[in-house]
C-alpha cells in the first residue's frame, strides 16, 4: 500500500483545512518545497498535492509549486484542485505531475473526464470521489449532489476508470479514524484501485486500510500536528 502524505496549497503556503472549510485553514509551512524535501529525506516516495487556490478559482493556479517539487525532489506527485479543462490537465503533467485527480469535472462533464482517461491512460487519471453522508460533493466540497458514492465509483469503473481517491468529508481533519465501513463497501462492489483519505490518525489505521485492500492511504493533519511522525512513516515505506 502506498503511504501518501498530503499537502494543500493556499496562497502559496502549505495549509490544512478541517472538513474542507477554507475558514479553518491553518498554515503549517510557508514553503511547500521545504516540506516536500523533508518528506523525501525521510524516505517517503509519494505526495498528494492539492491546489486549494485552483479549486476555488476553477483553474490551475499553483503549477509553479508543483514544478518546484517535481524538479527538485524525487517525489511521485498526484495533483488535483481546479482542473476544469484539458489545458489545465496538460499544464499539470507538463509541470511534472505523475497523476492528476479530478472529481467535480467527472460530475459536471463526465464525457470530458473520460476523454482525459482515454487521452492520458487510466493509470494517469484518478477519480476524485469525495462524499458527505455517502453523497458525492463537488467544487471544493461546497456543492452537494444526490449521487451515492458507490454508484458513482461503480459507474466510472465500468467505463474503464481504474483509480479513485475517496474522502469521507465528515472525517477529514477530525483525527478520529477513516471510513472503514465505506471502504469495505466500495472494495466489495467495484474493482477500483482505492486510495483512502480522511481521518487517519495512527499507524494502526494504516495497517487496517492495507488489510482491507486499499491501494493507498493519504495522510494529512496527523502528520502536521505531529501525531504521526515522518520517522514512523519511514518504517512503513
Amino acid at each position: 500500500m502506498r503511504i501518501i502524505p498530503a499537502m494543500d496549497i493556499l496562497n502559496g503556503k502549505c495549509v490544512r483545512l478541517t472538513q474542507g472549510d477554507y475558514a479553518t485553514s491553518k498554515v503549517y509551512d510557508a514553503h511547500p518545497l521545504d516540506m516536500a524535501k523533508r518528506m523525501e529525506a525521510h524516505g517517503l516516495k509519494y505526495l498528494h498535492l492539492v491546489d486549494l487556490d485552483g479549486a476555488r478559482s476553477n483553474h490551475i493556479v499553483n503549477h509553479d509549486v508543483l514544478k518546484d517539487i517535481t524538479t527538485q525532489t524525487s517525489l511521485v506527485v498526484d495533483f488535483g484542485g481546479g482542473l476544469k479543462s484539458t489545458e489545465d490537465v496538460s499544464k499539470a503533467f507538463d509541470s511534472g505531475a505523475h497523476q492528476v485527480t479530478a472529481g467535480s469535472i467527472a460530475v459536471d462533464q463526465p464525457a470530458l473526464f473520460m476523454d482525459w482517461v482515454e487521452r492520458y491512460g487510466s493509470e494517469k487519471i484518478i477519480l476524485g470521489a469525495d462524499s458527505r453522508e455517502r453523497m458525492i460533493a463537488t467544487h471544493g466540497w461546497l456543492a452537494a449532489t444526490g449521487v451515492d458514492v458507490i454508484d458513482f465509483i461503480s459507474a466510472f469503473a465500468r467505463k474503464g476508470v481504474t483509480h479513485a481517491i475517496c474522502t469521507d468529508i465528515g472525517k477529514d481533519g477530525m483525527l478520529k479514524g477513516p471510513a472503514f465501513d465505506l471502504y469495505i463497501e466500495i472494495l466489495a462492489a467495484t474493482p477500483i484501485h482505492l486510495i483512502a483519505s480522511g481521518g487517519i490518525h495512527s499507524l494502526h489505521d494504516l495497517e487496517q486500510l492495507k488489510q482491507l485492500g486499499c491501494q493507498g492511504a493519504i495522510i494529512g493533519k496527523a502528520i502536521y500536528e505531529g501525531i504521526i511522525s515522518f520517522e514512523e512513516l519511514s518504517t512503513l515505506c
